[in-house]
């Protein structure tokens, strides 16, 4: 899995830096279903019989993994480079997707707040400081624009 490198993710000359940005947006539209929570909190307390307080705070571990695996893991980020940080945010996603969908179908509410909420939360984190600390780099004369293109796909992810 060498192609993970970050001796890779060098461009060549001429390569253009707006090619970027989209890709940087795409990331966030995804990881930005988070917000979308709303949406199918109501199903789930009547699968699981439960409180919306209790399917709330599904959203709360999320977000608050967000912040501590971007925190934790920032200087990790800087090391191993953009492609290695996506590929571990993809796998944490995709299985906090997962695991929530055993809980779901087997009707055990703790393994949502494992899955979608403490390893989904951790892939979202990574999934967001990557993209970010990318654009900075690759647009030092432009940081809000840079920043603002990314963090627009984060909020327009419950859109979609």
């Amino acid at each position: 899995m060498t192609f993970l490198d970050r001796a890779h993710t060098v461009a060549p000359p001429g390569y253009s830096r707006w090619l970027i940005p989209p890709a940087a947006l795409a990331i966030h539209l995804c990881i930005g279903q988070a917000y979308a929570t709303s949406v199918y909190k109501e199903p789930l307390v009547a699968h699981f019989d439960t409180s919306l307080t209790a399917i709330g705070i599904i959203f709360s571990i999320a977000i608050v993994m967000l912040g501590v695996s971007a925190a934790v893991f920032g200087t990790w980020v800087e090391r191993v480079g953009p492609r290695k940080t996506m590929f571990a945010s993809a796998c944490c996603w995709a299985a906090g997707f997962l695991i929530g969908a055993a809980g779901i179908a087997s009707g055990q509410l703790w393994l949502v707040y494992l899955g979608y909420g403490f390893i989904g939360g951790i892939g979202l984190g990574l999934g967001y400081i990557s993209p970010v600390s990318t654009l900075i780099k690759w647009f030092p004369d432009r940081p809000g624009l840079a920043t603002g293109m990314a963090i627009m796909g984060f909020g327009g992810g419950a859109m979609v």
